[in-house]
């Protein structure tokens, strides 16, 4: 039999998150990573978003494993999903495995733990037709790995997110030596982390940075509250330990803090001084020159947090004259405005604001000399780049062609290509797509908010809605009671009573036309109304609301069966009947003989 190697890039290129690639090897897939990203401002009510399932219904049968580099929510945040309905065995470090345990445990109630394998950076794996190894990598949270699959074309090298810092803790540490060894059998391709390709400088090393978070907390004269996220455990460990080394107090907050935070101190990921940590009450007997307040959460969770504090509505922090906030990790791009909007209302509220990302340049991402430096180690065939932007694998890219690797060997990817290697021509040819779409999580929908959805969001976000109702008699083909308008987000009601107006009389001309020209039909009628509203009210105010007839009919049959039912009396014996109308203002009147 003719072997076969494919590398599939489920999701995870040309954004920032999501996180899903695979390799197959014969009649075997191995799922490397599986992440969410959580949406940004165009995605209106967006909670999560996930890599496409149908990978998993089309090829599940075929999948032996789940792979995990590190415990962040962009390589398992997907997993609830996938193990909900697929059950497919997890592997992981220590760490990664019990994080992962959390998120599953969060969405599904219950957890199926057989499927869950911690495994280290000693383990080796062997399948039917590939084998699985492992190499720690620098990261922000510990005990990250990196995957190495071995196919009989080569290795294929999956980094997750990685930087080198030869001054990071044994727990931290890229090993150098199990890459070089990696580097001997022939790398057929490396699957390299872009997210921070475009840093022309180095990363400041996590032992300097300890020391300036130490120095911030021993110059701060009052409190100091630290956002951080939660699964950031190198900085809440640096912050722990300056707190400890200036004779300060830690209050934990977050509501993350418990689940990953109290895990990591569980397994001895996070040193804990004695006495260290202090409850809520104690804030009224510790002075505040020796408190420190560490806001934990998920992407811009701390920011709100503090936002709340800033004005007065957090449940137990305000920020009052005195306060420091030290904003201790590196904003994505996509909060920066968030940060400038956080740090002005402090100011407000009287606290000052210190910023880690603008005084030292840390990232948990490679830089491009990392980058570089990587390909000069294990000198692969091919370069994927992967977890990052477009404008960021292009510069990835630029980088490897300066490290030595030619261009035609460099492959830029979108979410769904299917590489399959040629064994004669040593080449990768693009073959038949595989599922690479985006699945929305709104609530506990998954996948029912599509584009169209999205679209009528944004365009209620912009110009609002407008709502007509008409009650209709199709028999008498007539408008039984005056349509009635309103709106929401579209113009102001009370100073728009002729534009109202007009709207009202422009359904009753539109229905009418229906009934004289058309054949009765639910869906035409409520058409016409849309498609008449539409062009009336943007003609009016060039603005483009969500239009919304509701179209209903009398029932007539429930009227006579009423009326046949009224003129009985108790005894069966029909009742004397009086005429009965109604007025405009809709009073009943009984007309006596």
């Amino acid at each position: 039999m003719t072997d076969q190697v494919k590398i599939m890039i489920l999701s995870g290129v040309r954004e920032q998150g999501k996180d899903m690639f695979a390799v197959q090897v014969n009649d075997e897939i191995f799922v490397l990573d599986a992440g969410l990203k959580y949406p940004d401002s165009s995605l209106f009510g967006i909670d999560l978003v996930i890599p496409d399932l149908d990978f998993f219904e089309q090829y599940g049968d075929q999948v032996v494993g789940i792979f995990l580099t590190h415990g962040h929510a962009d390589s398992i945040g997907a997993l609830p999903y996938i193990l909900r309905k697929y059950d497919i065995p997890v592997f992981g470090s220590q760490l990664t495995i019990e994080l992962a345990k959390i998120t599953v445990k969060r969405e599904n109630k219950r957890l199926k733990n057989s499927l869950f394998h911690v495994i280290d950076a000693e383990t080796e794996i062997e399948f039917k037709n590939a084998n699985i190894s492992f190499f720690h990598t620098t990261h922000s949270i510990p005990d990250s790995l990196g995957i190495d699959v071995h196919t009989p074309a080569g290795e294929v090298v999956y980094t997750g997110d990685f930087k080198f810092d030869p001054s990071a803790t044994p727990k931290y540490r890229t090993d150098l030596d199990r890459l070089a060894e990696i580097s001997q059998k022939k790398v057929l391709a490396l699957l390299s982390d872009s997210s921070n390709a475009e840093a022309s400088f180095p990363n400041v090393s996590e032992q300097e940075i300890g020391d300036y978070v130490t120095n911030v907390f021993r110059n701060a004269k009052g409190r100091v509250i630290v956002a951080a996220k939660a699964s950031n455990l190198i900085r809440i460990q640096e912050v722990l330990n300056g707190a400890h080394k200036t004779g300060r107090h830690v209050l934990l907050t977050g509501r993350d803090v418990a689940k990953i935070v109290r895990t990591a101190m569980d397994l001895g990921y996070l040193k804990v001084p004695k006495n260290l940590l202090i409850r809520v009450k104690d804030l009224k007997t510790t002075p505040d020159d020796k408190v420190v307040i560490l806001e934990t959460g998920q992407m811009g969770e701390p920011l709100n947090s503090l936002q709340k504090m800033a004005k007065k509505r957090h449940s137990m922090i305000t920020i009052h004259e005195g306060d420091l906030v030290f904003i201790a990790t590196t904003p994505s791009h996509s909060v920066e405005t968030v940060v400038a909007q956080t740090s002005d209302l402090v100011y407000r509220a009287g606290g000052t604001v210190i910023e880690l990302g603008r005084a030292k340049h840390t990232s948990g991402h490679a830089t491009g000399r990392d980058l570089q430096m990587l390909i000069d180690i294990l000198k692969p065939q091919f370069l994927i780049p992967v977890i990052g932007e477009y404008r960021l694998m292009e510069v990835h890219k630029n980088l490897a062609i300066r490290a030595g690797i030619a261009k035609e060997n460099i492959l830029i990817t979108k979410n769904g290509d299917c590489l399959d290697y040629d064994f004669k021509q040593h080449k990768f040819h693009l073959t038949n797509p595989v599922p690479g779409e985006d699945i929305m999580i709104d609530g506990s929908g998954i996948g029912d908010v599509g584009n169209i959805v999205l679209r009528d969001r944004e365009v209620l976000s912009d110009d609002g809605i407008f709502i007509a109702v008409v009650t209709i008699d199709r028999r008498k083909k007539k408008i039984i009671a005056q349509p009635q308008v309103t709106s929401r987000g579209f113009v102001y009601i009370k100073a728009n009573h002729k534009l109202m107006h007009d709207s009202i009389e422009l359904i009753k001309t539109t229905i009418k036309n229906n009934f004289e020209h058309k054949k009765f039909d639910w869906t035409e009628i409520k058409q016409d109304v849309r498609n008449d509203l539409e062009k009336f009210l943007y003609k009016k105010t060039n603005r483009r609301p969500v239009v919304l007839p509701v179209v209903m009919e009398v029932n007539q049959n429930r009227h006579r069966a009423m009326q046949k039912r009224g003129n009985k009396n108790e005894n069966g014996k029909t009742k004397e009947h009086h005429p009965v109308d109604v007025n405009k203002t809709g009073q009943r009147i009984v007309k006596k003989d």
